[in-house]
């Protein structure tokens, strides 16, 4: 069986040195002029020209083209089982793997609306073949199992026999890198230039501290070679017993020159030598920089180090007569993000950013405070709304396939991904940026797959209203979290008899001739029980009427039921009562026995007669 994404992106690779790929076409935005050299009017300009020209952006890691080689090279590859040493896993069998897959890939991309490519590079090694900087597969010869079994440990794997089951799952899917540098062949340099043919802005995205290899600092491959020096690392990013892997915190010191040679080398790299026209710093893999409470001269420093990044775009613009935005793709906790060496404030007030991604790590943020973002950063920077494939925690089922998740993949949802655009377009968000959109491909879950089609005018929030649509909240719950950089989820949480309690969501307002109506669905756990369950919307008079229900509000692909250990109550009212931005919903326990409210569902869905 498939590996999680988890369990797999706890890993990953590429290696060897390869003249890059470059093709001098034309795409979206070509010709353009660069940028005024003011910073603010720079920073206005380019916020309208993003605005007009880049507003579906589609995020992608290194392995997006590698995790589902049978879906982009179908008449190359199937998926078998009993495959492998162990005899026990179901692999893609068939290759060797080609560049006509990502031409494809780029190509569906298209099909769903998406005007820019925002294409990762580099985890804590660089994934593609770097002339710079250390990549993930140099010394690996094809066969060499062992170049692997460091890794294992930090996808979570420890018994003798799972082990060897993931070594044949890596050595399965890192062959597929191996295919292409076999046949010198840059996949990084191919992704430029198959969003070229399909005049897709090609961006690029460097991960700044990524650690999937922390449980094994001298032994996984994943690891930069700075990071097997205890100085290079972070010390006092853990601070609570109880947090995740504390392990995790201790990625690589900016606060160490050599650490930001080390980023500023690869950055330039794929800037200078790679035909893209963005760069996204991506700091939310992971949230680690300087040591916590960093210094007034730490932040300067960090400052000035970025706009020296500014500078190399600002370079390459010059040098191609198109413009090159640089931003960021951070969580929504701008403050806390601050202690430790990031000003994202005062970088988007000075104009050295074009543009943000405030997203959560894994889930999507329901709440994310879009209204009070752009109060803090002015109006010059582009904000987009970051669409996360997890949901929340909140457990559901299909029956048809016999399955149960802990977290719904909602590429596999065009009501859930309708419902998350449409809130954070409605609260101030520019436009969409999509992250993790394909792991529900990666995942192979039967009856659940992306629907790239899906995303296709989520940008416009005129396209979204009277459409169906499934809201959600953010949720504690689910080990894919970071803290404290998350947005504070508000679920779950216990009522005591006679309590009650607001919960805020931002939702898009709807028109009132297209027969809707707003349901909101309070989910319980299953052995509550109450004398009356009170429920309110914008402050209107509490309602009791519900309907008892172990259903989704919506589908999510075949997951059609909640969890047996919850149950949903469904509430119904007038689609006229949903404001356009923040929205607020009252749950009041009527009964003398504690409550737990794990979640709330909303739908906008057709009526149906009383």
């Amino acid at each position: 069986m498939a590996t999680s994404r988890r369990q797999f992106l706890a890993s990953a690779a590429t290696g060897a040195t390869l003249a890059p790929l470059l093709v001098p076409t034309l795409a979206a935005g070509a010709g353009a002029p660069a940028e005024s050299s003011s910073p603010l009017a720079r920073g206005g300009a380019t916020r309208t020209r993003l605005s007009r020209t880049n507003r579906n952006l589609f995020n992608g890691d290194t392995c997006t083209f590698f995790y589902n080689p049978e879906l982009w090279q179908p008449e190359d590859f199937t998926m078998k089982s009993g495959q492998g040493k162990t005899g026990t896993q179901t692999l893609p069998v068939g290759g060797p793997f080609q560049a006509k897959a990502i031409r494809r890939y780029v190509q569906t991309l298209k099909k769903g609306g998406i005007d820019t490519f925002v294409i990762n590079a580099n985890a804590s090694k660089a994934w593609y073949p770097s002339k710079t900087t250390p990549s993930i597969l140099d010394g690996y010869r094809r066969g060499d199992r062992e170049f692997f079994r460091g890794h294992a440990i930090c996808a979570g794997i420890t018994d003798p026999a799972e082990v060897e089951g993931f070594l044949d799952r890596f050595e399965s899917f890192f062959g597929l890198y191996q295919d292409l540098l076999d046949a010198g062949v840059d996949w990084l340099a191919e992704t430029a230039r198959a969003c070229r043919a399909e005049r897709i802005a090609p961006w690029v995205s460097i991960r700044m501290n990524d650690f999937h290899g922390a449980k094994n600092i001298n032994g996984s491959f994943f690891n930069h070679p700075l990071l097997k020096r205890p100085e290079m690392r972070l010390q006092r990013g853990a601070y609570s017993p109880t947090m995740r892997d504390p392990s995790y915190r201790t990625g690589l010191n900016f606060e160490r020159q050599e650490v930001r040679d080390a980023l500023y080398v690869q950055i330039k790299e794929v800037v200078e030598d790679y035909d893209f026209e963005g760069l996204e710093l991506d700091w939310w893999r992971n949230p680690m920089c300087c040591e916590p409470r960093a210094s007034a001269e730490t932040v300067a420093m960090m400052s000035d180090w970025i706009r020296s990044l500014r500078a190399l775009t600002e370079a390459r613009a010059k040098q191609t007569g198109r413009p090159y935005p640089i931003g960021l793709r951070i969580p929504g906790q701008i403050d806390t993000l601050k202690s430790i060496g990031l000003d994202v404030e005062g970088l988007c007030r000075d104009g050295t950013l074009d543009f943000i991604g405030p997203s959560g790590f894994w889930c999507t943020a329901w709440e994310m405070p879009h209204d009070d973002l752009r109060r803090r950063l002015g109006e010059s920077v582009m904000i987009y709304g970051v669409i996360e494939d997890g949901a929340n925690s909140l457990a559901s089922r299909s029956i048809e396939h016999g399955l149960t998740q802990r977290i719904r993949y909602i590429s596999s949802s065009r009501e859930l991904l309708r419902g998350n655009a449409a809130g954070k377009l409605a609260l101030g968000a520019d436009a969409i940026e999509w992250f993790n959109f394909y792991c529900t491909d990666q995942a192979r879950l039967p009856g659940i797959i992306s629907d790239y089609e899906g995303m296709k005018d989520l940008h416009r929030l005129e396209t979204l209203r009277g459409r169906p649509k499934h809201y959600s909240f953010s949720m504690f719950g689910t080990s894919l979290t970071h803290i404290p950089f998350e947005i504070t989820p508000q679920l779950p949480i216990v009522l005591n008899g006679g309590w009650y309690h607001p919960f805020r969501l931002p939702m898009c307002a709807e028109p009132t001739d297209r027969g809707l109506e707003l349901v909101v669905q309070v989910v319980l756990k299953a052995e509550d029980t109450f004398t009356a369950l009170p429920v309110s919307f914008n402050g209107c008079w509490p309602n009791l009427e519900h309907q008892r229900s172990d259903r989704l509000l919506y589908p999510c692909g075949s997951l059609t039921h909640h969890g047996v250990e919850n149950i949903g109550y469904d509430f119904r009212f007038p689609v006229s009562m949903v404001r356009e931005g923040w929205n607020e919903v009252v749950v009041e326990n009527g009964g003398k026995q504690p409550i737990t409210v794990v979640c709330i569902e909303l739908a906008i869905r057709p009526a149906i007669p009383v």
